[in-house]
């Protein structure tokens, strides 16, 4: 009986656009990986929350996991494999979420390499800098808002409320303040703790 052959492993650059300085993910996906499985993988690995609609465009064509009131697409995800695609070193494809923010993230394929048995699939072997809030607005809005909250202002506004001694009515105030100043902060190893309770079927990988 012949021995099944192992995947391949398709190494993915993921930058999101019209941000600078670029927020990107370098990622490895198995090509018996499902559309489904990469569109996960794309929300862990972004910190996006999953909380709205989205779509691939791969050779003209989309891609994605249908919602109620959302996009209606011709393929199951779940049976659509990246083998199937016929992905090429150098190619690049879209994906898309939040049609109102309209977050595009374009992927390229920087290689596809040989399966490794021992390794854990997906990975995250590298990236800069956390994406943007969720509902923020948009690259434009989300570009102003990262000035506004300037390292400056942020100390400034932390100071004010400890003198005003106004921490318990500012609890909110704070995280956010707290979100705006680790924005060049990228957890890779916490990334790809959710990636592999992802894979394993442990459904703790998923946002509250």
């Amino acid at each position: 009986m012949l021995k099944p052959l192992e995947p391949l492993v398709y190494q993915l650059k993921v930058v999101l656009q019209g941000i600078s300085p670029m927020i990107w993910r370098r990622i490895l996906v198995k090509s018996d990986s499902t559309i489904a499985d990469l569109h996960y993988t794309l929300q862990i690995v972004m910190g996006w929350t999953d909380s709205h609609l989205h779509r691939f465009i791969i050779h003209a064509k989309e891609y994605g996991i249908a919602q109620m009131g959302g996009i209606w697409f011709s393929d199951d995800p779940a049976q659509v494999k990246l083998s199937d695609l016929d992905l090429r070193v150098r190619e690049r494809f879209v994906y898309e979420y939040d049609f109102g923010d309209n977050w595009q993230h374009l992927l390229r394929v920087e290689a596809i390499l040989a399966f490794e048995p021992n390794q854990n699939y997906p990975l995250c072997t590298n990236g800069k800098r956390k994406a943007p809030p969720e509902d923020c607005g948009g690259a434009w809005a989300y570009l102003t808002q990262r000035q506004q909250y300037s390292v400056g202002y942020v100390a400034q506004r932390l100071s004010e409320i400890l003198l005003e001694d106004a921490i318990d009515e500012s609890l909110e105030e704070i995280r956010q303040l707290d979100n705006w100043l680790a924005i060049e902060r990228f957890d890779r190893h916490e990334v790809n703790h959710r990636l592999r309770q992802y894979a394993s079927g442990d459904k703790d990988w998923m946002f509250n």
